[in-house]
């Protein structure tokens, strides 16, 4: 059966960011194709709501606490993933973000810090799990629509999400061919960090019209993809960034900054 390619049962899942939106998605869906997950974000209340939502899925989640801005924390999820469940098997890498900003306004810090919390986390994390991957693996990147199209207010967030991208293609050559890694470059999702947005009917109209599919995504959108990336019906993609965003060709949400 072709659905039975999708399944990862008895494998173990990292996924970071999982206390909500697309961090939660993706760990619950592992759950429903089989995997055993480490969570981790900073707010033990958001993970524990999800790690209820993974037992009742038949599965197990370990609940790990952490300020992932640090790599070092970042890296410390696989020994934890080991010493709870014996094994890695795939790697989430969802934690990121970086929030709008001026480009004049945006400092050398600023820019290296979106570069740490997108990019520096994930190869920490990445190669923290690689020599507990002893019968292979996966890495999913969650890189953004925004590290490929041009819109005023995010070089910090869109330069740290194309250096993602990028990295995923070179990791996958040098991860090949035991170990698959591949990204995803999100559209418009309708999370808790889209909140205003979604809240806005003005806003969210905007955002539709100008989206091809005419919606904003929902997590389910990205967690499937996920569970393709991640699953033996992915087997033969690596270093490649999956674009799920609606058809999106160009940003489809302006902040209204003005010429210089």
């Amino acid at each position: 059966m072709i659905l039975d390619r999708f399944r990862v049962t008895g494998r173990v899942a990292v996924v970071t960011g999982a206390g909500r939106g697309i961090g939660a998605g993706a760990a619950v869906a592992l759950a429903e194709a089989g995997a055993d997950v480490v969570i981790s974000s900073r707010t033990k209340t958001d993970l524990d709501a999800v790690a209820a939502r993974v037992a009742d899925a038949g599965r197990r989640a370990h609940v790990v606490p952490a300020d992932l801005s640090d790599p070092a924390a970042a890296a410390a999820l696989a020994q934890a993933a080991v010493g709870e469940f014996g094994r890695v098997d795939i790697v989430v890498n969802n934690v990121g973000g970086t929030y709008p900003r001026p480009l004049l306004e945006t400092t050398p810090e600023f820019l290296e810090e979106a570069f740490r919390f997108n990019v520096s986390t994930a190869h920490a994390l990445t190669t923290a799990a690689v020599p507990f991957m002893t019968d292979g693996g996966a890495v999913v990147n969650i890189s953004s629509n925004m590290g490929r199209v041009a819109g005023r207010g995010f070089a910090a967030y869109g330069t740290a999400k194309a250096a993602l991208a990028h990295y995923t293609r070179l990791a996958a050559y040098d991860l090949a061919p035991r170990i698959r890694v591949n990204a995803i470059a999100v559209g418009s999702v309708a999370t808790s960090a889209l909140e205003v947005v979604v809240n806005n009917p003005e806003i969210k109209g905007k955002m539709e019209a100008d989206t091809p599919l005419r919606r904003l995504g929902e997590v389910e959108d990205i967690a499937a993809a996920i569970v393709y990336l991640a699953s033996p019906a992915g087997s033969f993609v690596t270093g490649k960034v999956l674009e799920v965003d609606g058809g999106l060709q160009a940003p489809n949400l302006e902040l209204g900054l003005p010429d210089l």
